[in-house]
């Protein structure tokens, strides 16, 4: 056989194991994805123009920004929202992949179109409390569900996974500062209790995430037992971009040695490894821990395209 061949024999390998490890969702599972997106990015987008921004009250990151620029200028918000949401999109394509980047994108699609549609509708209630804490649950649960099936509808936090590489601080922390800095902007742009009211909002957001997803730590330990574990473990490094550890485990009661996988992920992740995991072998043990920080290692994220 010649060289030629040999490379062209390889080639056609390599092309085979690329379908092999990029395998399609089911067309329920899209469709179960899209719907649950879709019905996402619709409670944000109520929350938002129903209860917060007739009220003056704002959200962290991008859709607080977005929130004062519509104020400030009388553009509508889904445009603000859909504009600086787009490099964020690109950036998530990057760190975490092509799925997360499309499901992202139909998000920021369906939030946008959702505000304009709902900005001439009247508030829901003068209560700037009730606002508020209603605005805020919407807001949450919204955000939760996007997350929860594989997207995002705010590029703060794409952001954060990127400055986290190059600052010594967690990405927790760098979340916490621009949300610090953007609600407190709002104290200018609107008043001082509007701020107040801003923080309460953010808070009860974010208490509505943390049940609607199964943990909101930005890091999460995750431990893999499973026949297909060689597989797996290689979809997760060529998919992920995440290192893998393999241990060695044996069954206490069946006396069965197993091939243990460990790895480390960011929550926006969590939902592509679990798709696969499902895919390789749909009978693997699966557990996802939180964690409250990460250091050391070969946690650095590299680059997969």
């Amino acid at each position: 056989m010649s060289g030629t061949q040999e490379l062209s024999l390889i080639d056609q390998q390599e092309a085979i194991m690329a379908k092999i490890e990029h395998k399609g969702l089911t067309k329920k599972k899209i469709f179960q994805r899209i719907l649950l997106i879709t019905l996402g990015a619709i409670l944000m987008g109520v929350g938002l123009e129903i209860f917060l921004v007739p009220n003056k009250v704002i959200d962290g990151g991008i859709t607080g920004i977005s929130i004062m620029l519509s104020y400030m200028t009388g553009w509508k918000l889904g445009i603000f929202l859909f504009l600086f949401n787009i490099p964020f999109i690109f950036l998530g394509y990057k760190q975490i992949g092509k799925t997360f980047a499309l499901s992202t994108l139909y998000g920021i699609v369906i939030l946008s179109i959702t505000t304009t549609i709902l900005h001439p509708v009247p508030a829901f209630t003068q209560d700037i409390l009730l606002a508020t804490v209603f605005g805020g649950i919407l807001l949450g649960a919204g955000v939760g569900l996007v997350i929860r099936y594989g997207g995002s509808l705010d590029g703060t936090e794409i952001l954060a996974i990127l400055f986290n590489n190059k600052l010594p601080f967690s990405v927790g922390e760098i979340i916490m500062f621009f949300n610090l800095f953007i609600l407190g902007s709002a104290g200018f742009v609107f008043s001082w209790d509007r701020a107040m009211y801003s923080l309460i909002a953010y808070f009860v957001a974010y208490k509505t995430i943390d049940i609607t997803i199964t943990g909101l730590d930005e890091s999460k330990s995750v431990w893999i037992i499973s026949d297909n574990a060689s597989q797996i473990g290689d979809a997760i490094m060529n998919r992920l971009g995440r290192g893998v550890t393999y241990l060695n485990g044996e069954g206490a009661y069946s006396g069965d040695h197993k091939k243990v996988i460990f790895c480390v992920i960011n929550r926006l992740e969590e939902a592509k490894l679990k798709e696969i995991v499902t895919e390789n072998d749909d009978s693997a043990f699966l557990a996802v821990a939180d964690i409250a920080e990460v250091r050391g290692g070969r946690f650095k994220k590299r680059d997969i395209h």
